[in-house]
């Protein structure tokens, strides 16, 4: 393995929804998800997902619901997703280090994948992606414009194909947008 790609899920792998996106009827993947992530698993990355769902300590929904919007994804985009680690937490009701800014869920997955955190990237849309990753040694990309100036991430993306491409060319892995792998999925 290259290493991983953290992937944050809502505004990054899927449409987000200032309410919340928690019904698989809801649940838009977002354009050009499913080729970017094949992209980068070709290329030998491990694909974790690393997202607060805090809707389930606030009651909105369930732990039930989260598990099957990922397995919703998974299937959506070819079973290529190495792990999920979602925080279930709100400050307004409990506390705890998985909750991103903190960096837990990034340290489960590092220890179980036995990963080098600078052969690693994060893909995120909000500050509190950027920071924890960028704590541990990370290599940052954000998608869109809505980071605080000072948690802007190293690069910036329109989109998860932008972050994969700007990944592949700098880990010297040019080659054609899509390969083989690609070739029999989408083609």
């Amino acid at each position: 393995m290259s290493g991983c790609i953290f992937l944050d899920r809502d505004g990054v792998l899927n449409r987000d929804n200032p309410n919340y996106t928690y019904r698989v009827s809801d649940f838009e993947v977002l354009p050009g998800v499913p080729e970017a992530l094949y992209l980068l698993k070709e290329a030998g990355f491990r694909l974790v997902v690393v997202t607060n769902q805090s809707g389930v300590a606030q009651r909105i929904y369930t732990h039930r619901h989260v598990r099957l919007c990922h397995i919703f994804l998974q299937q959506a985009c070819g079973h290529v997703i190495d792990a999920f680690y979602y925080s279930p937490y709100h400050p307004s009701v409990t506390a705890s280090l998985a909750r991103k800014p903190g960096t837990l869920m990034f340290e489960k997955a590092i220890a179980r994948f036995s990963l080098q955190a600078q052969s690693c990237w994060m893909v995120g849309d909000r500050g509190r992606d950027i920071i924890p990753a960028r704590t541990l040694g990370i290599k940052t990309i954000q998608v869109g414009d809505e980071i605080e100036k000072e948690n802007q991430a190293d690069y910036k993306v329109d989109s998860l194909l932008g972050a994969a491409s700007l990944i592949l060319n700098k880990q010297n892995k040019k080659g054609p947008l899509r390969g083989p792998f690609l070739k029999n999925l989408f083609d």
